[in-house]
């Protein structure tokens, strides 16, 4: 177990006391948890004593789980009451927990607390150790490594975690993973992928491709990156740079991007839900030029209720263009998420715009 900065390290004082009597007074205001177990407990709990040496003391259960510690099955490491403080508190972390998309403004959870902005950015801080924005964030670095840890690829995997794009993820990967995204995760079945580049008026774009067919298509800024990105997607496959084999399914793309090709059609290889299909069929049904609302894709679907599944279903897709996720907006038609930026999705919803309408 990695001890944690946040922990509070004490011995003999008024705590300890408590947790050697196991007195419930102390219940609700703070819990142990052990170093050489990985447990936290409240201080009433019958469990055997640990050593004081082994002993951290945290505020809320919360910040014993942020440091790594787990709920103790006797005592189930949650107090029977809690003070009118750390119940707020509580309800603010249930509140950033519920939010795996966006973070929560300070305002929002100022109105959730009752309190002042400035009031509940110290109260949460003393209780838990981070900010509120911290807390979101290890909590969606929480979701990512499970999400990889089960077997997921890269793209879904970081969406259903909350990240907005897939750079946003790299560029802080070795921070709080070690490594890159696809190297922590088990990876995907080995294949042979071949890959190659063009210029395109938004940018580089790179298309993979088995012998079966397209695999994947992203846009970008430089060869290395894009790459980078294919292997995330395919950390196991054997990748093999052929601009002369994928000449041909490039100047479909170029055209497609310079408007010269609005119906792109190339044969594809990827893998999917029954969900999944049914959504990025759906996606390529909606005209050049033109936008449909999560609701209205969930809609078409038969899953009216199911948007945000959509909207995953979406960011799952590994082929850009050739299914046109950029085309999907939010309700009130926001751009929301786009793998490679919403810049990019912006520029390529006002590009097909203007194509669309003869002014190019």
């Amino acid at each position: 177990m990695t001890d944690s900065n946040f922990g509070k390290h004490e011995i003999n004082t008024d705590r300890w006391t408590m947790v050697l009597e196991r007195d419930i007074a102390g219940d609700g205001k703070f819990v142990y948890a052990v170093v050489t177990t990985g447990i936290y407990c409240r201080p009433s709990c019958s469990s055997r004593r640990p050593s004081p040496a082994n002993v951290r003391y945290f505020d809320l259960p919360e910040a014993a789980e942020k440091a790594g510690y787990r709920a103790c099955r006797k005592c189930g490491g949650q107090p029977e009451s809690q003070s009118p403080e750390a119940q707020m508190v509580e309800r603010v972390c249930r509140f950033l927990d519920a939010a795996d998309e966006k973070a929560p403004s300070l305002a929002e959870l100022s109105a959730e607390a009752g309190i002042s902005p400035h009031h509940l950015q110290r109260r949460f801080k003393a209780r838990v150790g981070v900010s509120p924005r911290q807390y979101w964030d290890a909590r969606r670095v929480d979701r990512l490594k499970h999400g990889l840890k089960s077997g997921e690829t890269v793209t879904p995997a970081l969406y259903d975690a909350g990240y907005g794009s897939s750079s946003r993820l790299y560029e802080k990967s070795d921070a709080f993973l070690g490594m890159t995204p696809a190297s922590y995760g088990k990876g995907g079945a080995g294949a042979v992928i071949a890959h190659a580049t063009a210029e395109t008026p938004l940018g580089l774009v790179l298309v993979g491709a088995t012998a079966k067919g397209v695999c994947f298509v992203a846009i970008g800024a430089d060869e290395p990156a894009l790459v980078a990105e294919l292997a995330g997607d395919f950390p196991k496959a054997e990748l093999a740079a052929d601009e002369t084999g994928l000449g041909g399914m490039l100047d479909h793309v170029v055209a497609h991007l310079e408007g010269r090709e609005p119906d792109l059609s190339l044969p594809l290889d990827i893998r999917a839900t029954a969900f999944q299909r049914q959504v990025w069929q759906a996606l390529t049904e909606i005209p050049y030029g033109e936008t449909r609302s999560y609701a209205e894709l969930a809609a078409s679907v038969g899953k009216p209720q199911a948007p945000r599944a959509v909207g995953r279903a979406c960011a799952s897709n590994p082929v850009s263009l050739l299914v046109p996720c950029h085309r999907a907006v939010g309700s009130d038609g926001s751009l929301t998420g786009y793998r490679w930026g919403t810049e990019r999705k912006r520029d390529l919803l006002a590009q097909e715009s203007r194509f669309a309408a003869g002014e190019d």
